[in-house]
């Protein structure tokens, strides 16, 4: 599916969809809390539909109410109904199917352990199977779990024996995904003698990791955590290789997981999504417009929240109302180029490379090699795909500089399936004449009702048919 996107100014009021990442960890955590628990506003999309299914494959009775037949729906409310992780898990009568989640996936594969006696097989479809879970499968091995993976690349399938979560020591290196983390401190607090994580290398995406165990506290359990003294990188150094691997195998931070917690089933409401009210910032500016975003909590851990600080160091205008929960954006702001780094927020690469093309000067985007590793190698795909809208690019391993054009210029461009670069270059063509973008059904992956959102702030996007 490819849109046809033309010159727009978008305006009014909208209430940002609910955190994926959030609804994600809400669900795998009720599922092995013991009783009821009650989750409003979970996000619907494609990557939370594979988490819910998959913990009702593992035996939790989950039921969506609060359901209308408004198909511009986002979220919907979860009953978790579940005996607790020791002893409410079952295991899967088929193959675990994460389709093209990656927290699925690894949230999951630690979850697996629990499970009373034999196997479980997690998988996902082309783009997922191409992800990385070396790192986790190592750590879950060196805790007693028999996990291992189908390929001797250490890619998806995986195969995970129940039994259990022995505890001890497991070193994983911070520098791929926080999701490897997360996982392992979600469903370690029920292993046999505790846990103790330890992080080799600068950690990115540390927010993530803040999300988690802030889910985790609000169902009962508190997680020790201690960094290490050990001096940082220099942001404007790190695309050095040298300087990475200088403290790639020291630890850097520690987690402390005493043995045989247990969650306790709760209510939770899921804030709305910084990394899709993010996307709708940068759309006001794109397109000139000025739009108010509702729905946002500023008290919740969320990386993406960053974007407020980038957009008034560009010299963007923005209000934020944090007690009432909205921001106001006025994209008639002149925005400045400048010097940024992603370590903490990967997902926010491809918004700061659409802003970079409505700012004066250049911009350096840095700490980005992780974002090699998402859906998809989203560091050199915005490069080529930015060079269409008139940008000059240039890319590097852990970097990118983006010089705007005088002008934006109409062009057609590919996604490569991923929601968020979809999601960016439909907005940047909202500053173009007309600009086609391929892969439009990839945004139900995180935010399905993106394209209808934009067209009642008023933008002019229409679907093509192929």
């Amino acid at each position: 599916m490819k849109v046809s996107v033309k010159k727009s100014i978008l305006s009014g009021i909208i209430q940002c969809p609910p955190s994926k990442s959030y609804s994600h960890r809400a669900v795998v955590i009720s599922s092995l809390a013991s009783g009821r628990s009650m989750l409003n506003n979970v996000l619907l999309s494609r990557d939370t539909r594979a988490t819910l299914n998959c913990c009702k494959m593992l035996g939790v009775d989950l039921q969506l109410t609060g359901l209308s037949n408004n198909l511009k729906e986002n979220s919907t409310n979860v009953t978790v109904n579940s005996k607790g992780g020791r002893d409410g898990l079952l295991t899967p009568n088929d193959v675990l199917q994460a389709d093209n989640s990656g927290t699925t996936i690894r949230l999951l594969t630690s979850a697996c352990a629990l499970v009373p006696r034999g196997y479980s097989i997690l998988t996902g479809d082309d783009s997922l199977r191409k992800r990385p879970m070396e790192d986790l499968i190592k750590a879950l091995n060196q805790l007693g779990v028999n996990c291992f993976s189908a390929t001797p690349s250490y890619l998806p399938p995986v195969i995970v024996q129940g039994g259990g979560i022995g505890g001890g020591i497991a070193q994983i290196s911070g520098q791929i995904s926080s999701q490897f983390i997360s996982s392992l401190l979600l469903s370690g607090i029920f292993s046999k003698k505790g846990i103790t994580i330890q992080v080799l290398g600068n950690q990115v995406s540390r927010p993530y990791i803040d999300s988690t165990t802030h889910v985790m506290k609000c169902f009962g359990v508190d997680i020790q955590h201690e960094r290490k003294n050990i001096e940082s990188i220099d942001s404007n150094r790190q695309g050095s290789g040298k300087l990475v691997q200088d403290v790639g195998n020291q630890i850097t931070e520690e987690y402390f997981i005493s043995p045989n917690l247990e969650y306790r089933a709760e209510k939770f409401v899921v804030p709305g999504d910084f990394s899709a009210a993010a996307l709708l910032m940068s759309s006001a500016y794109l397109s000139q417009g000025e739009l108010t975003i509702t729905g946002l909590n500023f008290d919740m851990p969320q990386g993406d929240m960053a974007i407020v600080d980038i957009i008034r160091e560009m010299g963007g205008q923005i209000h934020v109302d944090r007690l009432n929960g909205w921001v106001k954006v006025n994209g008639n702001s002149r925005l400045q180029g400048g010097n940024f780094n992603l370590t903490k927020t990967p997902d926010l690469l491809p918004v700061l490379a659409i802003l970079s093309l409505a700012a004066t000067g250049e911009t350096q985007i840095e700490g980005i090699s992780h974002a090699r590793f998402k859906e998809t190698d989203r560091v050199a795909n915005v490069a080529t795909q930015l060079s269409r809208f008139g940008a000059s690019v240039s890319e590097k391993v852990d970097s990118i500089r983006i010089k705007p054009p005088a002008q934006i210029k109409s062009t057609s461009v590919e996604s490569f399936n991923d929601h968020r670069l979809f999601m960016a270059f439909a907005i940047a063509g909202l500053a173009t004449e007309n600009s086609i973008v391929e892969g439009a059904e990839s945004v139900d992956v995180s935010y399905p009702q993106f394209v209808d959102d934009l067209k009642d702030l008023g933008a002019d996007i229409q679907f093509l048919k192929s």
